[in-house]
């Protein structure tokens, strides 16, 4: 496993270069900007879940490239903003400064701005080619709906609106359901969607890929609480600190791991339902066993 993923993370990231490289004629800080927050270490999980799911429907890594580095443009871009003072206010990401210290809050604004559309342009370069000229626009909608107002982007809203009130079970399976969730199903059902799976499939997809992404954020907050800020690569304990919502604060530290493990067995109950997933069985594993 650990050798398909770092060659899966290879083509994603030398796909990525191709991608990101600076336009001539065109302001060099934007791309700087773009770049070095892409490739600042990120675990390229989407990208690889999208990949994976592409693989298990038929479709070669190759040919679902576009959509997997457009899913990690987008995770970029909502790092970047989710940094900035009037968010997060965070000062390192990965272990080196956010993109508004390494450079300023306009261009990381700018540089978000641009990851997003730039993974727009990408995940729709997939309608040019013969594989998936039928599939690309569907698979694009996918992702847009998981990163939007319905998805990633109302999670933040909704996150933010509930600092400091009272926590309740409901807010925190919207938040986090959509914050966190929402990008990670679009990455996992895009991917079969490219590859032209059966409506039948796609539905399994989205399941697992619910499933997998509540017990990605509950091994998020637990490692926030419990994790080491050097593997991390950032501040921990912020999120509890600012009265935000999170698993631990609701359940307790040992019914949140229960309910990352359970809602594992049941994402990997779904692929046994369907061939050529043991890629992704292991990498629901990784999502709920790592350390950082």
């Amino acid at each position: 496993m650990k050798k398909l993923m770092h060659e899966l993370i290879k083509m994603t990231d030398d796909a990525l270069k191709i991608y990101l490289n600076n336009q001539k004629g065109h302001p060099a800080r934007i791309y700087k900007a773009m770049q070095y927050s892409v490739f600042a270490g990120g675990k390229r999980l989407r990208p690889v879940l999208c990949l994976m799911a592409a693989k298990a429907c038929g479709l070669s890594y190759k040919d679902a490239l576009p959509a997997a580095c457009a899913l990690e443009m987008i995770h970029t871009y909502s790092l970047i903003h989710d940094d900035l003072p009037a968010m997060d206010n965070d000062d390192l990401r990965r272990g080196r400064p956010t993109c508004h210290k390494k450079f300023d809050e306009a261009t990381a604004i700018l540089a978000g701005d641009a990851l997003l559309t730039k993974a727009f342009e990408t995940a729709l370069s997939a309608t040019v080619n013969k594989n998936t000229h039928k599939t690309a626009l569907a698979a694009a909608m996918e992702i847009a709906k998981g990163a939007g107002a319905e998805g990633m982007v109302g999670g933040q809203m909704a996150d933010i609106e509930n600092e400091g009130k009272k926590h309740t079970k409901k807010a925190l399976f919207y938040i986090h359901g959509h914050k966190t969730g929402s990008l990670i199903t679009a990455s996992v059902v895009s991917g079969a969607v490219l590859a032209g799976a059966s409506p039948e499939k796609v539905k399994l997809f989205r399941t697992f890929g619910e499933k997998i992404g509540l017990a990605f954020q509950i091994a998020d907050d637990i490692l926030d609480e419990t994790g080491d800020e050097k593997k991390m690569g950032k501040k921990l304990r912020k999120d509890s600190g600012a009265g935000k919502l999170t698993w631990p604060a609701v359940f307790g530290l040992e019914n949140s791991r229960k309910k990352a493990y359970k809602l594992l067995f049941e994402a990997k109950e779904i692929l046994g339902k369907i061939d050529n997933t043991a890629g992704l069985c292991a990498l629901a594993d990784m999502f709920v066993n790592r350390t950082h």
